[in-house]
């Protein structure tokens, strides 16, 4: 053989070698993708080449519910769609920078190549931006603007003294306390609703759409009228006319980990406020087992699902007394968009907020008869809380379903009840708030109730009293409206909304709130309520002292080292370490802003609204949890925010400072009012653990898909790559 030819062909192994690395190369990210038989994968290419960030949802109507798994394509646009029951399932890309894909109709068990369409212009990629972007565009009075001069001033009332006052009721407590503001049902103005001369004629109208048409109205005279209806129609007027909103990122690092799971339970009609999964103290209890949800004022009945097999199912809720008011009776101010002059709410129960006991059963805030007390709640009574400090009347009290006889108990509690929890102690306490009202926290001693079934016996319930006099122990007190008395203690007007127990030492703590709001730590002592103590912590806020600055908690829960975590209207998660405190936690000085060094403001994902100046975020996140025992896969002691606007979950990293968002992209319009994790299998990873919630909003009407669209679960899991299956 010649040189010549030896060359020849070394040049033509040369050319097949490099074909072939070329071809291989091209091939590699779809032969990269491993699946079983119950995964589907592929690649997501668009005309820009592979799609990374993106959102690959498979959808299926095939099991007894329907039934949705997304995940986020990797930095070269792979994906794996893992733990795929049999079914034919309609899959399509979602994703910032483009419109929703064409759907492919594909079984697990199959590589699929999808074909992401790059949005044709910026106002068509908007339209799949969370609320908060668009919300972000309203624009808000200034600060100049502040005190409120009244309806025949600048339309802002008299009794709002600053900027941020103002956006507490905007945001935490009131319009973003029911549903989302910036979702494509609030930032444009029906059809529907009819002809008007102004844009600020419409919002006049639409506020009083359907059953919670008087809470709209209620909202609205907080802010004043004439101050805030010209704003949201300028808002919407900007928007129509083509003001687009800040962009948001694509998922990145871990968030492209996130697998999110759906099942639609409960009625188009029914809105969920919580669901709960697992004992809080015990996350592995109640393995793969059924999903209990609260439907509040919407139905009587619990919704429950079971994960494993995808069926959805109800279980009706009982009153003690026919005569317990209902939601029916409501009055509708307005015909509703949606529904027009019908009432779709009907329930008496009122059920807020379950949780799972030791032994499996579920305990519910529930209402189970009209609002007057019975005589051992009232003054005149022996009961020991009664002789402290009686209550005539408690709006929604206590009930404990048992899913294995299928059987529920009506506990007649005298204080009102919201949410609760179980303490970690020998009684198995459960400790409730009352929402806000009533001035007083309540308990059930659940190891006297199981015992005794008597349910005047087990209650206890405490005003909240402050050690002014510094003694150390409970002494009789002054009222919040009389002056420090040096001799005595002093009881503030505050309930708890939130309510947590401390691991640490038992303490129970709460948030109050309001402007600036609190949290409030209750310490039982050793002879409740003889020797139940309380310390208020209110948020800091134009303290020249504080190192931070924020107002208005909502929801709370706290750490297995005793900081407790809260989400403020500011646009922050909030945390309070009582170790932290320099000065005496009790005494004439300890009445609120005594212990700004405690505080820590972690600002919330988000661009901040128009018109503010601080710092935070549009955020108006509704509760928080605590993810005490790694259910999710980030650490333990991770607080997680619900992102409220974000249509998302936000989980703090607090020694990066930086959040993980678990977004939901579809259907648009996720948010949550809680959320809890459990531990299905401790030696399978990833795929026996994760986050659960549900689509907690008063309006899943909202949400995209309209009228029909029902209220959903969710489960949130983190893998360690996002290929992984």
């Amino acid at each position: 053989m010649t040189n010549r030819v030896l060359y020849s062909l070394i040049a033509i192994s040369g050319i097949l070698l490099a074909w072939s690395r070329g071809l291989n190369a091209q091939q590699s990210p779809g032969e990269a993708i491993s699946i079983g038989s119950d995964d589907i994968g592929g690649l997501v290419t668009s005309t820009k080449g592979p799609e990374a960030g993106v959102w690959v949802i498979a959808e299926t109507a095939g099991l007894p519910t329907k039934f949705v798994k997304i995940v986020v394509t990797d930095d070269k646009g792979r994906y794996v769609l893992p733990q795929l029951p049999k079914a034919n399932y309609k899959v399509w890309v979602r994703g910032y920078g483009l419109v929703d894909s064409l759907p492919t109709q594909v079984t697990p068990g199959k590589v699929v190549n999808l074909t992401a369409r790059v949005a044709p212009n910026e106002r068509a990629a908007a339209q799949y931006y969370p609320a908060i972007y668009w919300f972000s565009l309203l624009r808000v009075p200034d600060k100049s603007e502040f005190p409120g001069t009244g309806p025949k001033g600048n339309g802002i009332p008299e009794n709002m003294k600053s900027q941020g006052q103002w956006l507490h009721f905007l945001k935490t407590d009131s319009c973003w306390s029911c549903h989302q503001m910036g979702e494509k049902a609030t930032r444009e103005i029906s059809k529907t609703l009819g002809h008007f001369d102004s844009s600020t004629a419409a919002w006049a109208r639409r506020i009083l759409s359907g059953q919670a048409g008087n809470n709209m109205i209620n909202g609205l005279g907080q802010l004043g009228p004439e101050r805030a209806l010209p704003m949201f129609a300028d808002w919407t007027d900007r928007i129509a006319a083509g003001e687009l909103p800040p962009i948001p990122s694509r998922p990145q690092g871990v968030e492209r980990n996130v697998v999110i799971t759906e099942w639609d339970w409960a009625d188009p009609k029914a809105y969920l406020h919580d669901e709960i999964a697992t004992d809080k103290r015990n996350p592995t209890l109640n393995a793969n087992g059924a999903i209990y949800g609260a439907a509040e004022l919407s139905v009587d009945y619990l919704p429950v699902l079971d994960p494993v097999g995808a069926v959805a199912k109800q279980v009706r809720v009982p009153v003690r007394d026919p005569q317990t008011p209902s939601s029916t009776d409501d009055k509708i101010a307005a015909p509703s968009p949606y529904w027009g002059d019908e009432a779709i709410w009907h329930s008496q129960a009122n059920v807020h907020n379950p949780m799972f006991d030791a032994q499996g059963r579920v305990w519910i805030t529930s209402r189970i008869r009209p609002s007057e007390n019975p005589a051992f709640c009232k003054e005149g009574s022996s009961h020991p809380s009664a002789v402290l400090f009686p209550l005539k009347t408690s709006g929604r009290q206590l009930a404990v379903y048992d899913p294995k006889t299928k059987h529920f108990t009506l506990i007649n509690t005298c204080f009102g009840t919201h949410h609760l929890v179980f303490a970690e102690d020998a009684n198995n306490t459960l400790w409730t708030s009352s929402g806000g009202g009533g001035g007083a926290v309540g308990w059930l001693n659940t190891k006297i109730f199981d015992e005794t079934h008597d349910e005047e016996k087990s209650q206890g319930w405490t005003a909240l009293i402050l050690d002014t006099n510094g003694n150390g122990k409970r002494d009789d007190y002054v009222e919040p409206d009389q002056p420090i008395d040096p001799t005595k203690d002093k009881r503030i007007n505050a309930a708890f909304y939130g309510v947590t127990v401390s691991p640490v030492d038992g303490s129970i703590w709460g948030t109050v709130l309001g402007f600036p709001g609190a949290v409030v730590r209750l310490n039982p002592g050793p002879n409740p309520p003889a020797s139940a103590l309380a310390e208020i912590y209110e948020l800091p806020w134009n303290d020249p002292n504080a190192p931070v600055h924020g107002y208005s908690p909502r929801g709370l829960d706290i750490d297995r080292n005793g900081v407790v975590w809260t989400v403020i209207a500011s646009g922050h998660l909030a945390s309070f370490d009582r170790r932290k405190c320099k000065g005496p936690l009790n005494g004439p000085t300890a009445t609120g802003q005594h212990c700004p060094e405690g505080w820590t403001l972690y600002q919330l994902p988000g661009p901040q609204l128009k018109g503010v100046t601080d710092p935070g975020s549009a955020e108006a996140s509704y509760y928080d949890w605590v993810d005490q025992f790694d259910t999710l896969g980030l650490g333990t002691n991770v607080p997680i925010a619900t992102g409220n606007g974000n249509d998302a979950l936000l989980a703090l990293l607090p020694d990066r400072r930086e959040f993980v968002v678990l977004r939901v992209p579809y259907p648009m319009g996720f948010y949550a009012k809680g959320m809890d994790g459990r531990i299905d299998d401790s030696t399978v990873g990833w795929k026996g653990k994760g986050l659960w919630a549900t689509y907690g909003t008063r309006t899943p009407f909202h949400a995209e898909g309209g009228r029909g669209t029902t209220s959903k679960v969710l489960h949130f899991q983190l893998r360690p790559d996002p290929l992984a299956h």
